[in-house]
Formats: C-alpha cells, structure tokens, sequence
C-alpha cells in the first residue's frame, strides 16, 4: 500500500497546474486607416489571435454591434462607414468581455464549448463554467 505521501505526488502529477504570473493582458489597439466613408481594421488578425478567437467570430461580433455591414478581406477588416478607433476598441473589449475573460478568475484563458445549443466559456484556469449571453 502506498503512503499519503506517494499517493499525493501522484495526484499532483495528473493535474494542470496554472502558473499564477503578475503579467497585464492587454488587448492590441486598433490600427487602421479611413478611406472615403469605409474604415479598414488592418490588424484584425493580429487581435484575433491575441485573444484566441477565431477572426470571423471577432468580425461578426464588431459588424452587429456598430450597426454596419463589412468585409472580412485577407488581413483586414472594411466596415462600410467612417469610424474612430475608440468606438472599435470599446467594442473589442466588450467583446473579450464577453467571450474570453473568465467571469471568476478574470483570465483570458478560456475556450467557447457548446452544449444542447447553448454557448459557455469554460474557464481552463479555474475550471469554471459560464454561460454567454450574445448570440453571433
């Protein structure tokens, strides 16, 4: 039979240990240019993959909350309007928010899990488990 020792070095073996670190996560502003009434997002991938989302998901998100239609070209982003970017970066960060941040540990590590249709973020970090209120 195994003492209580072994069998705890054993259990810490099999689980995930999440490394606790004081860095900031910290969302990429929005660089982009307007031309003619249409607003290109040059660095949407770039923040797609920051936050670990998928880059059409990002996309929708920001098309529906500002009202505008928009084209998802190559690497970057056209909504048909002018725009300034503290408009686009505020709906960003609504949308990791919503999408991304834990709503109990608050870290971004997170993947979206669907069950009987309905969305959750599951918090790999802490293992919590929250619905997601916005339908894309």
């Amino acid at each position: 039979m195994e003492s209580y020792e072994q069998m705890l070095d054993a259990a810490y073996k099999k689980i995930k240990v999440v490394q606790t670190s004081s860095e900031r996560f910290e969302i990429p502003k929005v660089k982009g240019q307007v031309s003619g009434k249409n607003t290109f997002i040059t660095n949407i991938n770039e923040i797609a993959s920051y936050i670990r989302r998928p880059v059409e998901n990002l996309a929708k998100f920001l098309q529906k909350e500002l009202a505008v239609s928009g084209v998802l070209e190559k690497d970057r982003l056209m909504l048909k309007t002018m725009l300034n970017s503290a408009k686009v970066n505020e709906k960003i960060e609504l949308y990791v928010k919503e999408f991304v941040l834990c709503t109990e540990c608050k870290k971004p590590d997170t993947e979206v899990i669907s069950e009987k249709g309905v969305k959750f973020k599951h918090c790999l970090a802490c293992g919590a488990k929250s619905p997601i209120r916005h339908n894309l």
